[in-house]
């Protein structure tokens, strides 16, 4: 597989694919379409910047009738994927978060756990500590019983 190395490399029908996916999930959480304008409540979790900044005005321009890149409803797409397009800044497999959350529940029903690795450094919530787990520890973590 081609590793892309700047946008000049993608396509334009995948780059605009890939913008009017963003777009229409954003305009389904829109209620007033043909006068966007964000409001503090949307996207709160994203830092302010230029990235967020051209997603706004990208939504703005494709529901907008009158502007050149005004996007019909019935040709707004939305894909949702695990390829990092609309993943947080720092992303965190859901599997792991699961594995990590199960250890307060492993250990009650198995005490002499409390001081082994892993189980020993979830508990902790030490983040930099967690954040060194193996894969190896996360599949004790996550195949260990609950009985």
């Amino acid at each position: 597989m081609k590793q892309i190395r700047n946008l000049s490399e993608v396509g334009r029908r995948v780059l605009h694919g890939c913008l009017a996916a963003i777009a229409a999930s954003m305009v389904a959480a829109v209620p007033a379409l043909a006068q966007f304008s964000p409001t503090p409540g949307e996207l709160v979790s994203w830092n302010d910047g230029a990235a967020k900044q051209a997603i706004f005005d990208f939504v703005r321009a494709t529901i907008d009738r009158s502007s050149p890149s005004y996007v019909t409803p019935e040709d707004r797409i939305a894909v949702f994927d695990q390829d990092g397009t609309l993943w947080v800044e720092h992303p965190m497999y859901s599997q792991v978060v699961y594995a990590l959350e199960r250890v307060p529940a492993v250990v009650a029903k198995k005490p002499e756990l409390r001081n082994a690795a892993p189980f020993k450094a979830v508990l902790s919530g030490n983040r930099e500590a967690m954040a060194k787990l193996s894969m190896r520890d996360l599949e004790v973590i996550l195949f260990s019983p609950r009985r």
